[in-house]
């Protein structure tokens, strides 16, 4: 029994083993910059298999630390046109000269999990662009409008050598603001509208992005659109100025994703917030408490599949769902129960 022990426990080192040098490769081909080495390393990262969590872990560790990519993060509800804008926005930036990665969160699919690639079948120029690399992840059950793995893959997008980094959520509506804390600018995409369509766009959002762009600034809404811009800016006055901001921010402008009018000017002013940022300190201290908070939502997950995983932990909380539902328990007492080991 003890030598069949001790046999399986090599088994599982040397599997591990394996494993570990499975991703230190990947993260080589992720270094050198090779598109397919970086598809398959986000492939990897979003793995929830065991086997791959390991190879992910030395992936990750493989590639710590190199880059300097400019995060940005866009959010809006849906119909706004946020492909159609990071497709014409995409191209400008690709058009500076630099590289640019797309991380477009898609709904999943309700039969095989997997991303409905609509924003990628959408943006049929900019996939063409030899220096753009566009990849869309499933959001699963993760809430705010990005998915668990999103500052993983970020960070191997990073790595790869790309100087500017988009992640595009899910567009599900106000809880969208988990990717300010993934990104280093925070902008927000509106449709045109006016009155008590204005009320449309809670403050809790507001508060958070860097710039507000009203698109579809063309044609029979052109004016609409510039009405809406000229709104959101009076409303911004409004709001009480944040640490880390420089004149100006956060402000609102009209753009066209379809004729590209104002497309350009954002992507300066995006620039300059970044620059006056990384200049003053700010940038550095914000993915600290960034990577402060990653943490602690880490940890939390990796309890809940600890505890996911755990026969005994299950099923006393089957035992203790039955009495929830007939109001025999309170959920907190019984969650307290829970996380006390059944109250010994």
């Amino acid at each position: 029994m003890i030598g069949r022990g001790m046999d399986h426990s090599a088994e599982n080192l040397a599997r591990q083993g394996e494993d570990r040098e499975r991703g230190r490769e990947l993260a080589a081909g992720v270094l050198a910059g090779e598109r397919r080495s970086l598809a398959r390393a986000i492939t990897l990262v979003e793995s929830a298999r065991a086997e791959d969590r390991v190879a992910a872990s030395a992936l990750l560790d493989a590639v710590a630390g190199v880059g300097d990519s400019l995060r940005i993060g866009l959010t809006g509800p849906p119909g706004v046109g946020k492909s159609t804008f990071v497709e014409a926005f995409g191209r400008h930036i690709v058009g500076q000269g630099k590289r640019l990665a797309v991380l477009a969160v898609d709904p999943s699919s309700a039969r095989t999990g997997g991303s409905i690639l609509g924003d990628k079948t959408r943006m049929e120029l900019l996939v063409r662009e030899p220096n753009a690399f566009i990849r869309p992840s499933p959001s699963g059950a993760a809430l705010g409008g990005v998915a668990r793995r999103t500052a993983e893959s970020l960070r191997l997008c990073e790595a790869a050598g790309f100087d500017v980094v988009i992640v595009e959520t899910v567009g599900v509506g106000q809880s969208e603001t988990m990717v300010a804390d993934l990104t280093d600018i925070f902008t927000l995409l509106i449709p045109p509208a006016g009155g008590d369509e204005l009320q449309g766009v809670k403050r809790g959002v507001m508060e958070m992005a860097d710039i507000l762009l009203i698109n579809k600034a063309d044609g029979a809404l052109a004016d609409t659109a510039r009405a809406t811009a000229a709104d959101y800016a009076g409303a911004l006055h409004l709001l009480r100025r944040r640490p880390g901001d420089p004149d100006g921010a956060p402000s609102a402008a009209a753009v066209s994703a379809a004729t590209g009018a104002g497309v350009a000017e954002a992507w300066e002013r995006i620039v300059a917030i970044d620059a006056w940022r990384r200049a003053e300190g700010w940038r550095d201290r914000r993915r600290a408490d960034q990577a402060a908070r990653r943490l602690r939502i880490e940890i939390e997950a990796r309890l809940w599949e600890r505890f996911a995983s755990d026969p005994a932990a299950q099923a006393q909380l089957a035992a203790l769902d039955g009495e929830v539902r007939r109001g025999a328990l309170e959920p907190a007492a019984a969650a307290e129960l829970i996380v006390r080991g059944g109250g010994d």
